[in-house]
């Protein structure tokens, strides 16, 4: 059995969840799991408390978190009938980030999207996706706002060092790679050519083939490294650990998981 059954794709105010939804709705027909959509935003009558304070009027605000609500359900709709794929709603008035995280508790695979510098009124903070990803536990497909192609992907990246996010990203990633076409493994190279052979090994055993290379970051950080040999080997999916830690409530990401998430154009696997 597929031990992909339970997919939660979280639905906010941009323009970018036709194309996050689209996948998550290809993914569920490809693994035969359950689909829910999750509209979890930031009200704007919170976001504005300032302005209500100052005596804005409330109700437009009221109207306007209606409105985008309405336009979200409509969307999750169309994707199900254009797809097949039945799409669950679901909506929470709490904050997006413990709401999303809750919700995740009891979902096999998690769909976020990118964060867009250009549109930000999305509803949810920049820092959302890895909040997400490590509040929760959960493996997450971080999904371009450029879009993605289709699933399932035949060609993937799988970015290995010896740490329990890398770790937790390629056991949650075995069913990509047992259908993909391709696999690649770029090992870090501070992990040096030890694990090489462990990690044939181990992937053999789920029976997937892959060939592995060491990453070399000498000219450029480990992000960059990263992208690069993405583009190198046509990957349509990278695979990796999600690192960093919450410092109040801003959250401190690792140098190679914030410029991946930052400069990615093709989904990104990730754990914490």
């Amino acid at each position: 059995m597929d031990p992909i059954r339970s997919i939660l794709v979280h639905v906010d105010a941009g323009v970018q969840c036709r194309a996050r939804l689209a996948l998550a709705a290809a993914l569920g027909r490809a693994r035969g799991a359950d689909v829910t959509a999750l509209y979890a935003v930031t009200p704007v009558v919170v976001a504005m408390a300032f302005d209500v304070a100052m005596g804005a009027p409330p109700q437009t605000m009221l109207d306007i978190d209606e409105s985008r609500m309405t336009d979200a359900r409509t969307l999750v709709a169309a994707v199900a009938a254009e797809s097949g794929v039945p799409i669950a709603w679901r909506e929470a008035r709490d904050g997006p980030e413990h709401a999303t995280i809750a919700q995740a508790l009891c979902a096999d695979l998690l769909l976020l999207g990118q964060h867009d510098r250009a549109n930000r009124h999305t509803g949810v903070a920049s820092d959302f996706a890895p909040w997400v990803i490590t509040g929760s536990g959960k493996p997450a497909i971080v999904v371009p706002y450029i879009g993605a192609r289709a699933a399932p992907f035949g060609n993937v990246l799988v970015a290995w060092k010896a740490t329990r996010e890398s770790s937790r990203a390629l056991s949650a990633a075995i069913p990509f790679l047992q259908s993909a076409q391709s696999v690649n493994v770029a090992i870090d190279g501070d992990t040096g050519s030890a694990y090489r052979e462990v990690l044939l090994e181990f992937l053999g055993r789920h029976g997937i083939r892959a060939t592995v290379t060491t990453l070399s970051s000498r000219t450029s950080g480990a992000g960059e490294a990263i992208l690069s040999m993405a583009a190198d080997v046509g990957a349509d999916l990278i695979v990796m650990g999600c690192y960093g830690h919450s410092r109040a409530r801003e959250f401190a990401l690792g140098g190679a998981s914030r410029t991946v998430l930052e400069s990615m154009t093709v989904p990104v696997l990730m754990a914490h």
